[in-house]
């Protein structure tokens, strides 16, 4: 939840995981602002199955609220940066985490209880970007691999939509059964759901 305060009390939102997901937006920026470095989220989420896949995706709005995208290393037209977690690998290990980058041993599974509320910490990768003034910063939470929904491009005979060649989207590791669930986010009160950004002082 991008909000310089947290909300008070407790808000919750629905989605359908290979839907369109949740998309929170600052307000306009007021000034220059300069994004260096990793980032990390932190949530709380229910599931409707025993599994939930959160992608997370880091965006940038110009003041006509077009979506701004980049000459990425995997994609032609990427946002500025994206992260992964099934929440059943949500397991972290807090000896090696830092602050900015949680650490996932991937060692066990970990089933959800439908319905029961999990804290999940997920990692996003670095980014570098300055915003100018009249800019909004955009976190949005899907279930599914990002898709800027333009034209896409074709490289080595791969599609490109935003998130590379490196897709989500194996039946038999994703079964729609599982992961085409409904989740619930969980913003405010004692679930403060939130993203650390790395804002660089002028």
């Amino acid at each position: 939840m991008l909000k310089e305060t947290a909300p008070v009390q407790l808000n919750q939102e629905t989605f359908r995981a290979f839907g369109e997901g949740i998309t929170f937006l600052t307000p306009p920026l007021e000034s220059e602002r300069e994004i260096t470095g990793p980032l990390r989220a932190k949530l709380w989420i229910s599931s409707s199955t025993q599994d939930a896949d959160i992608f997370l995706v880091v965006r940038a709005f110009d003041p006509d609220g077009k979506e701004v995208l980049f000459e990425g290393a995997n994609d032609p037209k990427t946002p500025l940066s994206q992260g992964w977690l099934r929440a059943s690998h949500r397991m972290v290990d807090e000896k090696l985490s830092r602050p900015w980058m949680p650490w996932h041993p991937h060692k066990i599974a970990e089933p959800l209880v439908p319905g029961e509320i999990y804290e999940l910490d997920v990692e996003i990768w670095p980014t570098c970007i300055v915003l100018p003034a009249g800019y909004r910063l955009a976190l949005t939470v899907l279930g599914r691999d990002f898709d800027h929904g333009l034209e896409p491009a074709e490289l080595g005979g791969r599609i490109m939509r935003g998130s590379g060649p490196f897709r989500h989207d194996h039946p038999q590791d994703r079964p729609g059964s599982t992961f085409d669930n409904e989740i619930t986010l969980y913003v405010g009160g004692d679930r403060p759901s939130s993203l650390l950004v790395p804002v660089i002082p002028k």
